[in-house]
């Protein structure tokens, strides 16, 4: 049941995030509106559902994967990399926090440029 919930949920965040990329023009500058959009909401959403989990701690854990983990995540998986950061903070564990960030925008940032660049047969 836990897998349906998470499928399911993701299912329907990803058409979500496709939608509302289609509503949101483009910019003429090249800014990624719709992208920063979605990451911003995701945010706020995973928020949402951590916080009344957090007070109704009745809630059925199906409905927090089908939320969290599922909607959430199909929307865009920022949203859960922006609570795991806010909880090493929120733990104290700043610099694991901050490592946490700059590792994962640098090291994702190096393996799409190496996965790109391996498909199309130049190593930088």
């Amino acid at each position: 049941m836990n897998i349906l919930a998470v499928g399911l949920g993701g299912a329907l965040g990803a058409v979500c995030r496709y939608l509302l990329g289609q509503v949101i023009p483009k910019l003429g500058s090249g800014f990624p509106l719709a992208t920063f959009a979605v990451n911003i909401i995701g945010c706020f959403a995973i928020g949402l559902v951590v916080g009344i989990a957090g007070r109704h701690g009745d809630i059925d854990p199906r409905l927090i994967l089908f939320l969290q983990t599922g909607i959430c995540g199909g929307f865009t998986t920022f949203s859960t990399f922006s609570l795991e950061t806010l909880t090493f903070i929120e733990e104290g564990r700043l610099a694991i926090g901050i490592l946490y960030i700059v590792l994962s925008v640098l090291l994702g940032l190096i393996a799409l440029l190496a996965a790109r660049n391996f498909v199309s047969g130049s190593y930088l």
